[in-house]
């Protein structure tokens, strides 16, 4: 009974020869998982910043041409500014890792300091741009979602 007893632990022992690298693998494919997860989430906040400040330079685009900049500045090119001049230029401003053809921009323009929607374009009006971007958020093991982000700003049209 005594030599049964320890051929069965002998052969019980030698079974544990790989557990180590199964629990690495294990453990280094969450690992990866969350370390991607966090890049992602990294390049998600980016393309936010870009996004806002997208909306921040095609407000300025628009704010410098409104009706009056023809007659003000005949310096100024685009001028005045129509809703699609607005939007080429946001689109065109070519932002490292933006795709132009998941972004839309949308502009509108309010009185001050009423903020009754108008489709003037009138020095002391406001306009408002809206750019919305679809961002693909894929993260290893869970299902690949697109994301709306969006950003506006308004300013107060200087011509």
């Amino acid at each position: 009974m005594g030599r049964l007893g320890f051929r069965f632990g002998r052969c019980f022992r030698r079974s544990e020869d790989g557990q180590a690298a199964v629990e690495f693998g294990l453990g280094a494919s969450v690992l990866m998982m969350v370390l991607i997860g966090m890049m992602k989430m990294c390049l998600a906040i980016y393309t936010y910043h870009y996004i806002a400040e997208a909306a921040r330079e095609g407000t300025r685009y628009a704010m410098v041409r409104g009706s009056s900049c023809s007659k003000i500045s005949s310096t100024l090119s685009g001028c005045p500014a129509s809703t699609d001049d607005i939007a080429n230029y946001v689109k065109g401003l070519g932002y490292p890792g933006i795709v132009a053809s998941k972004m839309s921009v949308s502009t509108t323009y309010m009185t001050y300091p009423a903020g009754i929607t108008t489709s003037s374009a009138d020095p002391g009006n406001v306009v408002a741009l809206t750019v919305q971007y679809q961002f693909p958020l894929s993260i290893p093991f869970t299902t690949n979602k697109t994301y709306t982000m969006q950003s506006t700003s308004k300013m107060v049209i200087s011509q």
